[in-house]
């Protein structure tokens, strides 16, 4: 049931400037007034904030009532066409524990959408995981779609393609959004070759262009060397993938409203051809504190000149209750595991205080640490780009300023009992 444009005969003055706008040409001319084609509208809104006249409009689908309805408010009645366009955010989930990445789209969701003069939904699949659509709510959605069944119980694609399928084909979102997680890159994928549109992975940057109303995907292209924008122009939704920890945490609020519609899965186990056997987490072993989850990282590149050089880093890592991370070159090099790396083909780290030791400062590593709160520069080349982003930056050899930090750091420690 597709969310189509109302175009009044009787108002239409034959301007054709909803033709010039239309992104998928769905109008016509017949007669002089303008006719809309229902099989390829996608219900953009285009022609609607174009039209002179006002003689497009979108029918009348959901009283305003509804829009105030209170959190636990559960939909039981056919599909609602939303009557503003949404920006989705897919909420990620393992055993009914939500991805951070997830509550990061839903806060920068809230400016997509009011840029766009829409709202914010999420969708919400899992079983017993309605927690997680009040949670939803808290963190900036104003609208849930919740799919709860036993079959979604653990993550597979075919059952999770087919709610989120079922669910854009009924509401119609303007923008879908997923996190860049093995979950996410493969769900998304599926999703935009089903439902025949485009797809931005890993972009580090959204916006709505104020004069067309696309988003704007941004993302490193060519191994990391620019920066490139992407539009999606003419298919809907607008679909990207953005990676964990590029967008800010937003505050919860459990005081906010919204509501919630259920939709039913409309699949049985039966149907699903993969079974899940068991799970094995990456996460570290023995408290080991995540690469994306440090407020400390301390990292190192090819400066160091081999891996004798981390040694030293980890003992100020330790010394600021942090952990040790490595460039691309230091990993391809075999100095430090994968696990450890940061940038475009790494991880995506946000922490308090990023050093950044011997690093030269390519593309395809700042695009994985540039959201850092302070970020201090070590390097002997006073040209190298690193000091372009950084807020601190010593010219000088790793060997010498990182010994010299980190007496200065045991001082500080021993001067205040080691706290």
């Amino acid at each position: 049931m597709s969310r189509i444009v109302n175009i009044d005969g009787q108002r239409c003055v034959g301007c054709e400037q909803c033709i010039g706008v239309c992104p998928v040409d769905a109008i016509r001319m017949e007669d002089g007034i303008a006719v809309v084609d229902p099989s390829s509208c996608t219900g953009c809104g285009e022609c609607l904030r174009t039209c002179p006249v006002e003689a497009i409009s979108f029918p009348e689908s959901e009283p305003e009532a509804q829009a105030q309805a209170p959190q636990e408010a559960v939909a039981q009645a056919a599909p609602i066409q939303a009557a503003l366009p949404e920006v989705w955010v897919f909420v990620e989930q393992l055993r009914g524990i939500a991805a951070p990445v997830s509550w990061e789209l839903i806060g920068h969701a809230g400016k997509l959408a009011a840029d766009l003069g829409g709202r914010v939904a999420a969708a919400v699949l899992g079983h017993e995981v309605e927690p997680l659509a009040k949670a939803a709510i808290a963190y900036g959605a104003e609208r849930v779609y919740l799919i709860d069944d036993p079959v979604l119980a653990h993550y597979r694609t075919q059952p999770y393609l087919h709610g989120m399928t079922r669910l854009i084909e009924n509401y119609r979102p303007e923008i879908v959004l997923l996190g860049a997680t093995t979950t996410g890159r493969d769900l998304a994928g599926a999703v935009a070759t089903t439902v025949h549109t485009g797809l931005t992975a890993d972009c580090t940057g959204l916006t709505i262009n104020p004069d067309s109303k696309l988003l704007e995907q941004t993302r490193p292209a060519y191994g990391g060397n620019i920066m490139a924008t992407i539009l999606c122009e003419k298919y809907r939704p607008q679909m990207a993938t953005v990676r964990p920890r590029v967008m800010p945490m937003p505050d919860r609020d459990d005081a906010r409203r919204g509501e919630i519609i259920r939709e039913p899965l409309g699949l049985a186990e039966e149907e699903i051809r993969a079974k899940v056997v068991d799970y094995l987490s990456d996460v570290p072993q023995d408290d080991q504190v995540r690469l994306e989850d440090a407020s400390v990282i301390v990292a190192g590149g090819r400066g160091l000149g081999g891996p004798q050089g981390f040694g030293m880093l980890k003992e100020l890592a330790d010394l600021l209750h942090g952990v040790v991370a490595a460039s691309r070159a230091a990993v391809d090099s075999g100095w430090m595991p994968h696990l450890f790396q940061v940038g475009q083909t790494g991880k995506t780290v946000r922490p308090r205080i990023y050093f950044a030791c011997g690093i030269s400062g390519a593309i395809q590593h700042l695009v994985g640490m540039q959201t850092s709160d302070v970020i201090i520069a070590i390097n002997r080349d006073p040209s190298a780009p690193v000091f372009q982003m950084a807020d601190y930056g010593i010219v000088g050899d790793v060997y010498r300023v990182v010994p010299a930090i980190i007496k200065t750091v045991k001082e500080r420690l021993g001067s205040t009992g080691g706290g």
